[in-house]
């Protein structure tokens, strides 16, 4: 079962949410919380896999909250839930450890896939929503510095460099196979050692990571 911790200041909006995850036989909703600090309280008392997390929040928002609970438990996967798909504060939640973001007028089916994703390591923001979130904010979001100090680059090989440059711009697995001539499965591999090289949780941080590291500059697609 995949256990979730839903966040949202609304308690009709935790009701709906609440709804539609119990209808799911792989998820149980293990609490709510209506600001950040209740959500960090509860996360860290209840050991959620996912934390459904709303961004706008009185008090504690769910930026700074994303923050304090990945800080404390990098086990557990944030997907924030935003009204507008270029929200300012969604690049500084993604920055502080959040594995994703959807729309909360996302269909049900889709909500559901992307818990599971996000449960099981993976990221889900689509590659062209990151590209245009980033080209965005980049620069321009809310500060929020680094938990720890950045790995160099130079601990990757120029074919790794080569794979980050290009899952900075965007590009899925398939795309970037293609476009370096190798086969996806390797695509992949290079990905997964790109992330524990780095020390990087998923593709999101990776695509951040590599525009703080001057790999790409905003605005830069190919």
């Amino acid at each position: 079962m995949i256990r979730v911790l839903v966040v949202d200041d609304q308690a009709l909006v935790r009701a709906g949410f609440r709804m539609i995850l119990e209808n799911a036989d792989d998820m149980e909703v293990i609490g709510e919380a209506g600001d950040g600090a209740e959500a960090t309280t509860a996360a860290m008392e209840r050991q959620p896999d996912v934390v459904l997390m709303d961004v706008r929040m009185p008090e504690v928002d769910g930026v700074e909250a994303t923050r304090r609970i990945c800080a404390q438990d990098d086990r557990i996967r944030v997907l924030i839930l935003t009204t507008f798909d270029l929200d300012e504060y969604v690049y500084a939640a993604l920055h502080a450890g959040a594995s994703g973001f959807l729309l909360k007028d996302t269909l049900a089916p889709d909500l559901l896939t992307a818990i599971r994703v996000v449960a099981r390591g993976d990221a889900v923001v689509a590659p062209s929503v990151t590209r245009r979130l980033l080209n965005r904010y980049i620069g321009a979001a809310p500060a929020a510095a680094p938990t720890a100090p950045l790995t160099p680059v130079t601990t990757v090989t120029d074919r790794e460099r080569e794979v980050l440059t290009l899952v900075a711009q965007g590009l899925t697995n398939a795309e970037i196979a293609g476009r370096l001539y190798l086969s996806e499965g390797t695509v992949k591999t290079h990905v997964h050692r790109i992330l524990t090289k780095l020390s990087l949780r998923d593709r999101v941080q990776a695509v951040i990571y590599a525009y703080e590291q001057g790999l790409i500059r905003a605005g830069q697609t190919d």
